[in-house]
């Protein structure tokens, strides 16, 4: 009977185990898909104009919503709705930007998705 109650024990707390642990990653992988800005700050760093400013903060809170949804779809689906996400982005912030400024919209974008280990 002790053998009973204590495998028992060791069963349940393996799989509470295992349970935290997918909680943590379902938490970290949702976090890396949040691509939340300080719009001041991404205006300084583009030298936006204030209506720019306004058009790629509208833009921009769109692309979070997209990327949000992605976040929560099953993974075989989400490359598909990621890469719709970003083409998205680019072809609007591609007709609000200047030239200079898309380039380093880019390169911005294109390390925040390598800082989270995010694929384009």
């Amino acid at each position: 009977m002790k053998r009973l109650f204590l495998t028992v024990v060791a069963v349940l707390s393996m799989t509470m185990t295992f349970a935290e642990n997918e909680n943590l990653n379902n938490t970290s992988n949702a976090s890396a898909y949040n691509m939340a800005v300080n719009y001041d700050k991404l205006a300084d760093c583009l030298g936006l104009s204030t209506d720019q400013a306004e058009a790629v903060q509208d833009i921009h809170t769109s692309f979070c919503a997209d990327m949000m949804n992605a976040a929560g779809a099953n993974a075989d689906e989400r490359n598909g709705m990621i890469k719709k996400a970003v083409e998205k982005d680019l072809k609007y912030m591609r007709y609000v930007l200047t030239e200079n400024q898309y380039r380093k919209y880019l390169m911005l974008l294109n390390a925040t998705f390598n800082n989270r280990g995010l694929e384009m």
